[in-house]
C-alpha cells in the first residue's frame, strides 16, 4: 500500500489548523469590537448609575452640611463603584472608604466648612463597561469660626523671642487642641527643633529646644481654614507672620557680684556695675526676655503696693527703661544709686545702672534678647503670665505642654496668675 498521499494530507490539515488558531488569536487581540474588550470603550456618563447625598444639582445655590459625611451610592443593581477621589479647592484629598461590593463610598475624614469640593467617580456596569461622573459642590460656612492671631508683630527680634498664638475662642478638649496644633505651622531657615506649649485654653507659645539661631528667618501660618476643630467650630482665615532673628545678645546679671556681663554671639562686649533688688524686693532669678523699651517712665511705689509716705515709697522719673516683666521689672538708668552700683543691692526689684550705661544698654538690646539674673535672693521667674519666662522650663517639661504629647502629667503647663502691674524701681 502506498502511504505517501495519506501522510501529505495529514500534514496539510495540521498546517491549516495552526493557521486558523493563529488568526483567531490575532483577531481577539487586535479586534476593534467593544464587546471583546470593555476597557477599551469610551467611558459612559454614570449620572444615572450613582447618587450623591449632597444638595448639588437638586437645589440651586444649596450648600452641603460639613458636619455630615459625603456619600456616593449605586442606584439599583447591576453595576458598582470602582474608585472615588475627592479634592478641595486647595488640592487636599478627602479620605474615604469604598464598600467591598462597590455599592457605596463614604468619607472617613470631616469635611471642611466654606470649601468647594470636586468629586470624581469611576464605575462599571454589569458588563464591565467603564463609566465616570464628576460633581462639584460647596460646603456651608461655619457660624462658629476659630481664628489665630500670631505674635509678636513682624520685625527683627532676639534669639529668645517665642512665637505666640492667640485663639479667638477657647479650646479645652485635648483632641481639638491636637487639631489646632497640627494646623499651626512654624518654619525656620535654618531648621530648628521646637514645639508648641498650651499656656491656657486660648493661648499657645512656640519655642525651639535651644535659642533661635542668629540670622534665622521664622514664619508662622495657620492651616485651620475650613478645618473642623470641634462640634460646629471650624477654622477661619488667619494672618501669617514672618520674623527675622538678630544677633544673640545676652545680659547676665550676677546679683551677688553686682555686675552685668553683656555678650554678643558669645563674645563679651561690656561689663557694667549694677544694683539689684534689696532684701524684701529681691530681683527674680532666671531667664527673662526683653519685652520692650521706653525712653521715659514715671515710676511710683503706690503702683506696686508700697504705701505713699512710707520708708520705701518713691516717685521718680526714669530714663532708658528696658522692660523684662509685665509686673514692672526693668533695666534702667538709676543715677540716684550710682554710689551703690557694683557694691550693694538697693533697688525695689529692677536692675539699676548709670545713665550712660543704661543708654548704651537701651541702644544695644532689642525685644527678644535675653536678660538672665543669677545669685539673687528672689523667687524664680515664672514661665508664663509675667512676661516670657518660657526658657525657665526644661525641654522635656516644655514638650508636655503640647497636645501632641501623650504624657498625662504635663508638667509646667499651668500658667502662673501674675497681675500686670505698673513699674517699680
Amino acid at each position: 500500500m502506498n502511504h505517501t498521499p495519506h501522510t501529505s494530507r495529514i500534514r496539510t490539515v495540521l498546517s491549516c489548523t495552526l493557521v486558523v488558531v493563529f488568526l483567531g488569536a490575532s483577531a481577539t487581540a487586535c479586534g476593534g469590537g467593544s464587546d471583546a474588550n470593555p476597557l477599551a470603550a469610551q467611558p459612559y456618563d454614570a449620572a444615572e448609575q450613582i447618587a450623591f447625598n449632597t444638595p448639588a444639582g437638586r437645589v440651586k445655590g444649596a450648600k452641603a452640611d460639613p458636619a455630615k459625611p459625603l456619600e456616593v451610592t449605586v442606584k439599583g443593581s447591576g453595576g458598582r463603584i470602582t474608585d472615588v477621589t475627592v479634592t478641595d479647592d486647595a488640592g487636599h484629598r478627602l479620605a474615604g472608604e469604598l464598600a467591598p461590593d462597590g455599592s457605596r463610598w463614604r468619607s472617613t475624614a470631616p469635611l471642611a466648612a466654606g470649601v468647594t469640593y470636586t468629586v470624581r467617580v469611576s464605575t462599571e456596569d454589569k458588563d464591565g463597561s467603564p463609566g465616570t461622573r464628576t460633581l462639584t459642590f460647596e460646603t456651608a460656612p461655619s457660624k462658629k469660626v476659630l481664628t489665630v492671631a500670631f505674635g509678636p508683630e513682624a520685625g527683627t527680634y532676639g534669639v529668645g523671642q517665642p512665637i505666640t498664638a492667640e485663639l479667638s475662642a477657647p479650646v479645652r478638649d485635648m483632641s481639638a487642641r491636637a487639631v489646632v496644633e497640627r494646623a499651626l505651622k512654624i518654619e525656620s531657615e535654618p531648621a530648628v527643633e521646637g514645639a508648641w506649649h498650651w499656656v491656657d485654653d486660648k493661648k499657645l507659645h512656640f519655642r525651639p529646644k535651644e535659642y533661635w539661631p542668629p540670622g534665622a528667618i521664622v514664619s508662622a501660618a495657620s492651616r485651620l481654614y475650613g478645618v473642623k476643630v470641634a462640634d460646629k467650630l471650624y477654622g477661619g482665615v488667619s494672618k501669617p507672620l514672618k520674623l527675622t532673628i538678630g544677633d544673640r545678645i545676652e545680659a547676665i546679671t550676677d546679683a551677688s557680684a553686682h555686675q552685668m556681663t553683656v555678650k554678643r554671639n558669645g563674645e563679651v562686649i561690656n561689663t557694667i556695675p549694677v544694683t539689684t533688688g534689696k532684701p524684701g524686693f529681691s530681683t527674680r532669678n532666671g531667664v527673662k526676655v526683653v519685652l520692650g523699651k521706653e525712653y521715659f517712665v514715671r515710676m511710683r511705689g503706690t503702683t506696686v503696693g508700697i504705701a505713699e509716705g512710707s520708708a520705701d515709697s518713691y516717685d521718680l522719673p526714669v530714663y532708658y527703661a528696658t522692660r523684662v516683666t509685665w509686673s514692672g521689672e526693668y533695666v534702667h538708668a538709676a543715677p540716684w544709686s550710682v554710689g551703690s552700683q557694683g557694691s550693694a543691692n538697693v533697688s525695689h526689684g529692677c536692675t539699676g545702672m548709670s545713665t550712660a550705661n543704661a543708654a548704651w544698654f537701651y541702644k544695644t538690646v532689642r525685644p527678644g534678647d535675653l536678660v538672665t539674673v543669677v545669685n539673687s535672693g528672689g523667687a524664680e521667674m515664672t514661665p508664663f503670665g509675667n512676661g516670657f519666662g518660657d526658657w525657665n522650663l526644661p525641654w522635656d517639661a516644655w514638650r508636655k505642654g503640647s497636645a501632641l504629647v501623650t504624657d498625662t502629667t504635663r508638667e509646667g503647663s499651668s500658667p502662673a496668675d501674675v497681675a500686670r502691674l505698673r513699674p517699680r524701681v
